[in-house]
C-alpha cells in the first residue's frame, strides 16, 4: 500500500485533539486518599495529610468556567475530540457529559478516578478498570473501547485491557503512528499519546508562556504536515479543562485551531477513527 493513502483522501496528517477530563476524581482527602493532589497551577505540593481547598477550588474551575470555552471552540471549528475522562468525572459533571455525547465526541477511559493504577495488585486493578467501563457507559450510552492511564501502568494493564475488551491504548511515546502490540496472546492497537505538546507543560513548567506552548504545538504540526507530504503521521494534541481553559490561555488553542484549518489534507479524528481506519489497513494478523 502506498504511504500516502495511510488516512482517508490522503490527508497527510491526522490530527487527534485530546480533551483530558480529571476534574473532580483528582486526590482528596474528602474522599479517603492519603493525601491531597499534589497537581497543581503553582506546583506546591504539601507533605502533610490536610485538605488543600484551594486546589480543589482549581479542578473546579476546569467544569464552572474551563469547559464551557473548551466546548464552544471545539463546536465553532466543527471537532470532535476524544475525551479521556476519568469516569467518577463525568458522573459528577451531567451537563458536560451530556454535550460530550451531543457533539458527537468520542469518550475514551481514563479511569475510574484520576489516581495512580500503578500501586494496584492485579485484583484491584481489574476492578478498577471495570467500574470505569460500567460507569463510562452508563453515562454516556457507549462502552469506552480505548484507555489512558494516569502516566503509570503495571505489567497486567495491557492485559486486563485486552481481557475487558479494550481495542486500543494510549500509555507509549515512542512513534507517532499506531502499530500492535499483544497481551496474552491476543493483539491490541497501541495509539502513543504526546507529552511534549501537551497543555500540562505550563503547569509542570510555569515558566512557559502560553505563546511558548503555542509556538511549540505550531512547530509539532507543521514539521508533521510537511513530512506527510510523502509519509502522513499521527498528531496527539493534548488539553485540560482547568489548563486550556484558563481565559489567559484559550486564545492560544484557538489560535492552533485557526492555523489547521489554514492547511488543506488534515484529518481531525478521534482515536477511535483513528484506530479503526489503521485496523482496517494493517490488520493484526498480518503484522503479528
Amino acid at each position: 500500500m502506498d504511504k500516502r493513502d495511510r488516512w482517508p483522501n490522503r490527508a497527510r496528517l491526522a490530527l487527534s485533539v485530546v480533551v483530558n477530563v480529571e476534574e473532580g476524581s483528582e486526590q482528596s482527602i474528602a474522599e479517603g486518599d492519603k493525601g491531597p493532589e499534589p497537581v497543581d497551577e503553582l506546583g506546591v505540593v504539601l507533605k502533610r495529610p490536610i485538605r488543600n481547598y484551594a486546589n480543589e477550588s482549581n479542578y473546579k474551575y476546569g467544569l464552572l468556567a474551563g469547559a464551557p470555552r473548551v466546548m464552544r471552540l471545539l463546536a465553532e471549528h466543527g471537532i470532535r475530540a476524544t475525551f479521556t475522562a476519568a469516569a467518577l468525572s463525568l458522573e459528577r459533571a451531567p451537563d458536560l457529559t451530556r454535550q460530550i455525547v451531543a457533539g458527537g465526541h468520542e469518550t475514551c477511559s481514563h479511569g475510574w478516578r484520576w489516581v495512580h493504577q500503578f500501586h494496584m495488585d492485579e485484583a484491584a486493578e481489574r476492578e478498577f478498570i471495570a467500574k470505569a467501563v460500567a460507569s463510562i457507559t452508563r453515562t454516556t450510552g457507549e462502552r469506552p473501547v480505548g484507555w489512558l492511564s494516569r502516566y503509570l501502568l503495571t505489567p497486567n494493564t495491557r492485559r486486563l485491557l485486552v481481557e475487558a475488551g479494550f481495542t486500543y491504548h494510549m500509555d507509549d511515546f515512542s512513534d507517532d503512528l499506531p502499530f500492535w502490540d499483544r497481551a496474552a496472546g491476543r493483539p491490541i492497537l497501541i495509539l502513543p499519546y504526546a507529552l511534549d505538546s501537551n497543555d500540562m507543560k505550563m503547569w509542570t513548567s510555569p515558566s512557559l508562556t502560553p505563546e511558548d506552548w503555542l509556538k511549540y504545538a505550531l512547530d509539532t504540526f507543521d514539521w508533521l504536515y510537511r513530512e506527510g507530504a510523502e509519509d502522513p503521521k499521527m498528531m496527539s494534541f493534548g488539553l485540560h479543562l482547568r489548563i486550556i481553559g484558563r481565559p489567559g490561555r484559550i486564545g492560544a488553542f484557538e489560535r492552533f485551531l485557526l492555523h489547521v484549518r489554514k492547511h488543506p489534507d488534515v484529518w481531525i479524528a478521534t482515536r477511535r477513527e483513528i484506530a479503526q481506519r489503521w485496523a482496517s489497513l494493517h490488520p493484526p494478523e498480518a503484522t503479528a
